[in-house]
Formats: C-alpha cells, sequence, structure tokens
C-alpha cells in the first residue's frame, strides 16, 4: 500500500528517541542514542524527504478542533469517475483519509464533524460528489485503541535483520 522505502533498526531508534521527545534537537537525538550528529541529520533528512514521517498536523486531534465525531463511511463510486471522485472527497476538509478498499465498498472514507447534524452535513457534501453511488456510515463510539506505531518501532529496532 505504501511507497515509502523502509526502516532500519537505525532509523527506528531515532524515531522512538523523537516520540520520547519530539522537541529534541538533532544534537540532544544523537547524543542519547550514541551516533554522530551528521548521522541522525542526513537520517531525519532522508525520513522526512521520503514521506516515512508525515505531516506534524497528523498528530493534532481532530477533537482539538471541535471535530469530536469520528465516522467512516464506506463509499461505492462509478468505476469510470473513481479518481474524479477521490479528488473530490479530498476537497471536503473533514474528510480526513481515504482509502481504496475491498469488500462492500470502493473507498473508506474517515470523517471528523462537530457532531451527528454536522456529519450529516458532512455526508451531503459526499454523495454530491461526482461518481458517488452509495454511502454507508458507522459512527466511532469509542477509541479502543488509538492509532500507534511504537510498538512496531520497538520490534524492528531490536531486530538485528536487516529491513
Amino acid at each position: 500500500m505504501s511507497r515509502v522505502p523502509g526502516l532500519d533498526a537505525t532509523d527506528a531508534r531515532i524515531l522512538l528517541a523523537l516520540d520520547d521527545d519530539p522537541q529534541a534537537s538533532v544534537m540532544a537525538l544523537a547524543t542519547r542514542l550514541g551516533l554522530a550528529r551528521n548521522t541522525v541529520h542526513t537520517r531525519l533528512r532522508r525520513l522526512e524527504d521520503s514521506g516515512a514521517l508525515g505531516a506534524h498536523s497528523r498528530r493534532v486531534d481532530p477533537a482539538a478542533l471541535g471535530r469530536g465525531l469520528l465516522a467512516f463511511l464506506t463509499l461505492s463510486i462509478s468505476q469510470s469517475e473513481g479518481d474524479r471522485a477521490g479528488e473530490e472527497l479530498a476537497r471536503i476538509p473533514e474528510v480526513v483519509e481515504i482509502l481504496a478498499v475491498t469488500g462492500d465498498g470502493d473507498l473508506l472514507a474517515r470523517v471528523v464533524a462537530r457532531d451527528t447534524a454536522d456529519l450529516y452535513r458532512v455526508t451531503e457534501l459526499i454523495l454530491q460528489a461526482p461518481g458517488v453511488v452509495r454511502a454507508s456510515t458507522s459512527i466511532a463510539l469509542l477509541e479502543v485503541q488509538p492509532m500507534r506505531i511504537a510498538p512496531l518501532l520497538q520490534q524492528h529496532a531490536a531486530d538485528p535483520r536487516p529491513s
């Protein structure tokens, strides 16, 4: 699914250290990890340039922006307008993620809203997008396990095999 190049154990260690202290300087990371400053700097630059490190805005909780309701919309789209539908959906600010999926629908959209009335408004915008034929909505009631990558990074950092 991703086109991001693989990370090695050193990359994983750097990312875990950043998780512990997101404001750490390159020099502080290098000292903490026992690496050369240039090594840390070069690797961070490569991780950013390759897309392995996403935008800082991905860390923002939508609830802090007044969008505490999370819903997943399974969308059926007209196959002839799939690309156009994706482009139009990406223009809706409350649509924070779109995935092409297998199963009952063609796309899965992660949507945030203020409340159910706002979700209704956003759903109407989604249904107006060219190529969207049908939507099925599931509202998240409780975040049981937030999105996390640290356990994978820890496993990867401890794995002696190359990526």
